[in-house]
């Protein structure tokens, strides 16, 4: 089992770093390897995603990937901006299905921004289309209008596009996931104002014909966004497309106390994957130790379920990080009174004894 490991910018370094040792706790024989991209390939070899880093992935069963970017980036060219990386990994390693499960732990129920009768509980999954939509689609730029309320100004574009099969995939993808949770999905769209949507709504439609036993329902991206603040438990599969999904599930995280919590799946159709958290590379708290390593632990422990075929080890870490929280420790991001705050290296540690079978020191 070979794994790509690149830890990127930011506190990337820091929680990839934990999420090594906690699978090398596991004594399973994993061939890992490490590169640079992001940011730091960029310092190093003018590009964020060098040929050398690309043909790792490729070559690997897995890719373990940490955060990339900084504001020190903001001012190059964009395709030499630290995120074209992960944006052409996934180009790429065709990832088209991204997983983001926002489940509330019962130990932060008071960490969630919402009453914890609302989330207490809660375990949603959100699939996002990752390969289409705005985030690639052509023609994009900077010009001037030639019509339009202000001619001879100058304006930006970008082009909103799916194709029937990228449509037909992801939605079998949320289908099929439904059938193994609680058998119903809710197609996110915003199929009142567009085209590109009102089609994404009809062949969704149309690829549920074949999954009777799931209930459909569709709900435009506004409704969904108020629904998931409401009333989140009536969710359970979501499955929307790539700009709507990104934007949503940010706002799941927060629902489940921190979007420290929250791992990430990103897979192709033989379930070779990408696995990150779903934050960013936080560059003004990188190197000071405080950042949460769960949600990049959390999705070590997808990548050994979805690709690496050792569903025993993903269930190992899993209740590893439930002994831990139970134990009462918490970084920054999720403690509250009466829990011990811990660094980014303390948590690690904390999940290594539980794996291993030692006393993990509580409040």
């Amino acid at each position: 089992m070979k794994i790509a490991v690149l830890p990127g910018d930011g506190i990337g370094t820091e929680i990839v770093a934990e999420a090594v040792k906690v699978l090398n706790a596991l004594d399973l024989s994993f061939e890992m390897e490490t590169a640079l991209v992001g940011g730091a390939a960029y310092d190093a070899h003018g590009h964020p995603l060098p040929d050398a880093t690309l043909a790792l992935a490729k070559a690997a069963d897995a890719v373990l990937f940490g955060a990339v970017g900084d504001w020190k980036y903001d001012r190059l060219e964009r395709q030499f901006r630290p995120e074209q990386a992960i944006l052409g990994l996934r180009k790429h390693l065709g990832l088209f299905a991204n997983f983001r499960p926002a489940i509330c732990y019962e130990q932060l129920t008071h960490a969630s921004s919402l009453k914890p009768e609302l989330v207490a509980g809660l375990d949603i999954l959100i699939i996002r289309e990752l390969t289409g939509d705005i985030y690639f689609g052509q023609p994009r730029g900077r010009r001037t209008a030639v019509d339009g309320h202000f001619p001879g100004a100058e304006e930006a574009f970008d082009t909103m596009r799916y194709s029937r099969p990228e449509i037909e995939r992801i939605a079998h993808v949320a289908f099929q996931a439904a059938r193994r949770r609680n058998g119903k999905v809710t197609s996110v769209d915003k199929a009142n104002v567009l085209e590109t949507f009102q089609f994404w709504k009809d062949v969704v439609t149309e690829v549920h014909a074949q999954y009777p036993d799931v209930k459909l329902d569709h709900m435009y991206v506004d409704n969904a966004a108020m629904q998931l603040v409401k009333a989140p438990k009536a969710f359970d599969v979501v499955v929307t497309g790539n700009m709507f999904g990104d934007i949503l599930s940010d706002e799941a995280a927060m629902l489940t106390g921190s979007i420290g919590m929250l791992p990430s799946a990103s897979l192709d159709a033989h379930n070779k994957g990408l696995y990150e958290p779903s934050h960013g590379s936080a560059p003004d708290i990188a190197g000071q130790g405080v950042a949460n390593p769960l949600a990049t632990i959390l999705s070590a422990a997808m990548m050994l379920r979805y690709s690496l075929q050792q569903p025993e080890a993903a269930d190992r870490i899993e209740r590893a990080v439930q002994a831990v929280l139970s134990a009462g420790l918490r970084t920054g991001d999720i403690w509250s009174e009466g829990t011990r705050k811990v660094g980014t290296r303390e948590m690690g540690d904390a999940v290594v004894a539980a794996i291993t079978g030692k006393t993990i020191t509580k409040t």
